[in-house]
């Protein structure tokens, strides 16, 4: 396994938006792990790093906000299921 740079951080933040919502969580702590090993780096430039932190925290809450919409919703259609409201 070759070690994480910017840039893989970059590719797996933009193939995260073509993925289903559990697939796409994956690749995003992936990417927020890879940005943590990479904050002890002195050679990574700190600010585009921590702008591309706030982008994978920001895509983790829309995966799960798209989850939870989903969840609701799928509940709400289907008022035999348990969790209906």
């Amino acid at each position: 396994m070759t070690d994480p740079t910017l840039a893989v951080v970059e590719r797996r933040l933009e193939r995260a938006t073509e993925l289903e919502s559990e697939p796409a969580r994956v690749v995003l702590q992936t990417a927020r792990e890879d940005l943590e090993t990479l904050a002890d780096d002195p050679t990574i430039d700190e600010t585009r790093r921590q702008t591309l932190e706030r982008r994978v925290t920001q895509r983790l809450r829309e995966v799960d906000d798209r989850s939870s919409y989903s969840g609701e919703l799928g509940a709400s259609m289907n008022p035999d299921d348990e969790d209906a409201p």
